[in-house]
């Protein structure tokens, strides 16, 4: 598997020689969706518990119920691959930030300087919180988490919070380890 020519990752790991039903339904589902399978995914076809494991933990965070907006949830990914220099997941989840907020430029400012956007208190105290929680995790102190509750934000919140967060923080650290590449479709998409 490629992107126009260069591998989707720098691992030589083949994929399974066929996919499981369900997960090929999930592929489809992709397909219809959004016109493409992400490369996030076709990269774990070599061991499909691997793929389920994210694919259930991604499903979870990003899209199950929350007191977070989708968008919260995708503007802490992009803050926090921007600190991780992800490519993969800043392009691929600035573009779901330019979806669901309808602003093409709002997935930029998180990426280069999220501190510039004119963001509410509640927002900017989420970004905050999710950059401590990858810049300096051990230094998080309950003053921290008051500051989540003064804006808004119930104990259930600054779970999903340190969740997003702590996902992502994983899943850079793999994209960048293995040179993920983002699909191409999504660097024009919703611009």
């Amino acid at each position: 598997m490629s992107v126009k020519g260069k591998p989707i990752h720098a691992l030589d790991l083949p994929p399974v020689e066929k996919l499981p039903p369900e997960t090929q339904k999930y592929f489809d589902l992709c397909v219809e969706k959004l016109g493409f399978v992400p490369n996030v995914l076709a990269a774990y076809t070599f061991n499909i518990a691997k793929l389920n494991g994210f694919t259930g933990m991604y499903n979870d965070l990003m899209l199950g119920p929350s007191g977070l907006s989708k968008l919260e949830r995708e503007m802490i990914a992009v803050v926090v691959s921007s600190i991780n220099h992800c490519f993969y997941c800043l392009t691929a989840h600035g573009a779901a930030v330019r979806q669901l907020s309808g602003d093409p430029t709002l997935g930029e400012v998180l990426v280069m300087n999220y501190r510039a956007a004119d963001f509410s208190p509640r927002q900017k105290a989420m970004l905050d919180f999710a950059v401590k929680i990858t810049e300096a995790a051990h230094k998080i102190e309950e003053p921290d988490r008051q500051a989540l509750r003064d804006v808004g934000f119930s104990d259930a919140d600054i779970w999903d919070i340190a969740s997003v967060a702590g996902f992502f923080n994983m899943s850079n650290r793999i994209s960048n380890a293995v040179d993920k590449q983002p699909n191409i479709e999504y660097h024009s998409q919703n611009r």
